[in-house]
């Protein structure tokens, strides 16, 4: 397997997750397209270290570090859910409309 396979299939788990975002009206499919954008770039980082560096492991461990961050970031996003939700009974993107001024 060669750096060309790594970045063509996190390419395309990148456009995938792009789409999702996009297209995805349920805030908690938007926040799983997010999440497939994170993993997108987190094989890139471990692939680009793997074939700069094979002996390192800084690109592993740096992908370690950006899931969990990315883990707190959907906790987050699915708190802040499901208080939205309980006032709107909703979890629709366009029905969103708390933060207007």
């Amino acid at each position: 397997m060669t750096l060309a396979h790594c970045v063509v299939v996190a390419s395309l788990l990148f456009l995938i997750g792009v789409f999702g975002a996009l297209t995805r009206r349920n805030i908690v499919g938007i926040l799983m397209s997010i999440e497939l954008m994170f993993n997108a770039a987190n094989i890139n980082l471990a692939a680009f270290d793997r074939f700069l560096h094979p002996q390192g492991a800084v690109g592993q461990t740096l992908a370690v570090f950006t899931m969990t961050v990315a883990a707190a970031e959907i906790v987050v996003g699915l708190a802040l859910l499901l208080a939205i939700y309980r006032n709107t009974d909703t979890a629709y993107a366009e029905d969103y409309h708390l933060l207007k001024g």
